[in-house]
């Protein structure tokens, strides 16, 4: 009798185990580290933080590293809700933490962190900046750091030890180093940083002197607890490291009883590379593992807008031994169970916005998501039955309109979405256009796989009104009728043929080969983006000082460098006056400015469509609006919105 081979899955080579020093972890998929701002005031992991990372781990992924944590507050203070464990007081929340984790099947690395060095966030004026050497502050040139003693420098690698110790008496599995992105250890390494010609500057085993001591401090305090290390490969800046000298760097740490490494790019000054935007694309980052792969032995981790498919290639490849994975598991914490389980198409895409991940923690508020409203609030918002199985009505299939509809659903309502056009999406389905936001494409198709699986009846094409019959029996009816385009009165020429919205430009609206873009928000910057990469010749005219100002700065800096890549002009401070034949007219310091255009996009922004909703409550009618219709903003704010009103049905 011949057994049936069993059929693997071509997700097989994430979810083998692996051996890192004398930790085995069931797959090789990590929660790569991450601030969460969700400590105590004093620094302490909190009940929430526990919750968030615990959700991570129930969702199976094999080791859960935490973000950073102080070792020592001798010499800098750790930004408020950010973790410490300088103190025994830290030992009950890493404990819980440690429990929490291991309930759930997985193992637990804590960051350990030396500070930011030049990087820190306020400048103390009583208490200057620490560095390796008199490097200028980061964000304010005028003030020089003090470099560090040696006597200061080795209070450093005894405060580490003695923060490894509290971590394994709480439980903890293992220890990372936080040795990259330019902060402290890493301008120690960095000869662009250290101008030392002491014992802990010179050559580059001199510059990793530091780094080196630190994890011999923590093997030693820390007995059998494997100890990894993030290293920045390429900095990508003019005279930062690159990866010949990083691949040095990491044959030093391994000498010095390394058990695996985490490889990425990337500074403050290229901070893009630190919290890679949709326009890096897949993988982005992979060469940094790939170049340290080839040099040392120990495993290596891969990190940079990994999502299934791409880290699964990474490994077969060979070009790493394990997936770090970070926003993508913020999106979904079931990422590896649905692999498991063959339900790829079930896990929530990560769109790589950084609007609320990486947006809250630039202004110091807990972690969040644009795609995932209960990140953060695993406890709070969880979704439960409705009391009764209502009739609910959404009106618009939005981002919105659809997560209102998924949610409503997933309670037991009976859910009808009306969506005037003949696809699902809203504004979504045309900013999905460009490669570089495949994401927002694979969200719409996510939202239709949930909602096909769910009681909501999805009707397209169809335009509901206040008066439709439609919504005469429902029980309650949401709003998310969008945003419409704003066409300045004041502009000559908009209704000539020659000028085309910028949805029907995403639509496949046919363009010239010199098109203008009247309007530099992000829907005007991207869709020049797009047009240069097919090859137009692209003019973006803006009337204030920049382009995609509420963009973050982190993807704004990725946007403006390719733009100015692939030669897009770009003419801030023009007012426009004017559509002509072949032209546009705009004015600048008082003076006619001519730009030639055989297609013209209007991109002037959108204002919210409230005509549903007004003519409800004409009727006396009760509704809840959300997303654009209420005020335009981002995605994930109306996604957020979408979730909370169909939790309060």
């Amino acid at each position: 009798m011949t057994s049936t081979p069993v059929e693997l899955s071509p997700y097989d080579p994430l979810l083998r185990p692996i051996t890192l020093g004398t930790m085995t972890i069931p797959n090789r998929v990590v929660l790569l580290p991450m601030g969460t701002e969700m400590g105590t005031h004093e620094g302490l992991i909190t009940d929430r933080e526990i919750a968030y990372y615990t959700e991570r781990a129930r969702g199976g992924v094999g080791l859960v590293m935490t973000g950073i944590a102080a070792f020592s507050q001798d010499f800098e203070q750790i930004n408020e809700g950010l973790c410490r464990v300088d103190t025994d007081a830290a030992i009950p929340g890493l404990t819980a933490l440690a429990e929490s984790i291991h309930a759930a099947g997985a193992k637990v690395s804590l960051q350990l962190t030396a500070g930011l060095g030049r990087n820190i966030n306020v400048v103390n004026p009583d208490r200057p900046p620490i560095s390796a050497s008199d490097n200028p502050h980061y964000a304010d040139p005028s003030v020089l750091c003090r470099p560090l003693t040696v006597d200061e420098i080795q209070l450093l690698v005894q405060r580490a030890g003695e923060a490894a110790a509290r971590a394994a008496l709480a439980g903890i599995d293992a220890i990372d180093i936080h040795g990259h992105t330019g902060y402290l250890i890493d301008q120690f390494m960095s000869p662009v940083w250290n101008r030392r010609t002491d014992e802990y500057g010179g050559s580059v085993e001199a510059r990793c002197r530091f780094a080196v001591e630190i994890i011999q401090a923590v093997k030693k305090a820390a007995p059998g607890l494997p100890v990894s290390f993030r290293l920045s490969v390429d900095h990508r800046f003019p005279g930062g490291r690159t990866a010949e000298e990083s691949r040095k760097i990491a044959v030093i740490l391994e000498a010095a009883g390394l058990d695996f490494i985490l490889a990425d790019d990337g500074s403050y000054e290229a901070m893009d590379y630190v919290f890679p935007p949709y326009y890096l694309g897949d993988g982005c980052m992979v060469s940094a593992a790939e170049a340290l792969k080839e040099v040392v032995s120990i495993p290596v981790v891969a990190c940079g807008n990994l999502d299934p498919d791409t880290a699964v290639q990474v490994l077969n490849e060979g070009k790493a031994d394990i997936a770090g994975v970070g926003r993508g598991l913020i999106a979904d914490p079931e990422w590896v169970n649905k692999l498991a389980q063959g339900r790829r198409e079930d896990i929530r895409p990560c769109i790589r916005c950084n609007a609320m991940c990486v947006g809250n923690a630039f202004f110091a508020l807990p972690l969040g998501c644009a795609v995932n409203p209960q990140v953060g609030l695993e406890r709070e918002r969880v979704i439960t039955p409705a009391p009764v199985s209502k009739h609910v009505v959404v009106v618009g299939g939005g981002p919105g309109g659809l997560e209102a509809a998924r949610v409503a659903g997933l309670r037991g309502h009976q859910v009808d979405l009306y969506e005037k056009n003949d696809l699902l999406g809203g504004v979504l389905l045309p900013a999905a256009t460009p490669e570089f936001k495949k994401e927002l494409k694979a969200m719409i198709s996510w939202w239709e796989r949930q909602l096909a699986q769910l009681p909501v009846t999805i009707h397209t094409g169809v335009e509901l009104r206040a008066d439709s019959p439609e919504i005469a029996d429902a029980d309650e009816v949401i709003v998310a009728t969008g945003s419409v385009p704003i066409e300045p009165a004041s502009i000559g020429g908009l209704d000539s043929d020659q000028v085309v919205s910028v949805l029907d430009a995403h639509n496949g609206a046919p363009l010239g080969h010199r098109v203008v873009v009247l309007g530099g928000g992000l829907s005007g910057a991207d869709l020049a983006l797009e047009l240069a990469l097919e090859g137009h010749e692209v003019t973006i005219v803006e009337m204030g000082e920049g382009l995609a100002r509420d963009l973050i700065i982190i993807n704004r800096m990725t946007l403006l460098r390719q733009l100015a890549d692939h030669n897009v002009t770009v003419l801030t401070n023009h007012t426009v006056t004017q559509v002509t034949s072949g032209a546009v007219v705009a004015t600048h310091d008082g003076q006619d400015v001519v730009i030639d255009a055989d297609t013209v996009i209007s991109a002037f922004g959108v204002a919210p469509n409230k005509e549903f909703q007004e003519a409800a409550q004409a009727q006396g009618r009760t509704i809840v609006a959300v997303g654009d219709c209420v005020t335009p903003a981002k995605v994930g704010e109306a996604i957020n919105a979408g979730f909370a009103a169909a939790c309060e049905l």
